[in-house]
Parts: C-alpha cells; sequence; structure tokens
C-alpha cells in the first residue's frame, strides 16, 4: 500500500499570503496613527502636569510599538511559513 501527501489539496497559497498581507499592512498603519496620537497626547499632558493622562498616553504608545513589532515580525513568520510549506 502507497501512501503519498495531497501536495494539491492546499489550493490557493497565493491568495492566502495575499490577504494576509493585506491585513498585516492595515494593521501597521493603524499602530503608527495610534503611536503619532499617543505621542501628542503624552507631549500635551506632560507639559501640562496632568500625570494620569501622561501615564494612559505612554502605554498607548508602548502597545502601539509592541503592535507593530508584532505586525512586522507576522510577516516574516507568514513567509516562512509558506516557504516551509512549499518545501515538503
Amino acid at each position: 500500500m502507497n501512501v503519498f501527501p495531497d501536495f494539491d489539496g492546499l489550493g490557493g497559497i497565493g491568495d492566502l499570503r495575499a490577504v494576509i498581507g493585506a491585513l498585516l499592512t492595515f494593521v501597521l498603519i493603524i499602530a503608527v496613527l495610534m503611536l503619532i496620537v499617543s505621542a501628542i497626547v503624552w507631549a500635551i499632558a506632560a507639559a501640562n502636569g496632568n500625570h494620569a493622562m501622561a501615564g494612559k498616553a505612554r502605554t498607548g504608545v508602548l502597545v502601539a510599538v509592541g503592535t507593530a513589532a508584532l505586525a512586522g515580525c507576522g510577516v516574516a513568520w507568514m513567509n516562512w511559513l509558506i516557504a516551509l510549506g512549499d518545501q515538503l
């Protein structure tokens, strides 16, 4: 009995790559906009002595940077997984 994997069973890898790329681009754009807005709010709140608002804006900056880093890593990880699947 010969058992072989069905390499044609996963059609649409190109479509998956396009969809993931578009979604991660959208996430990166939103993260950069969030970073800009949070940095502006942090600067204004710190200048006016509103330490509670400055702390929340600082958290927003850190979340935006983390989100951008994870989205950037997600692109590389997804490309690696697709390349790994092509080698099987």
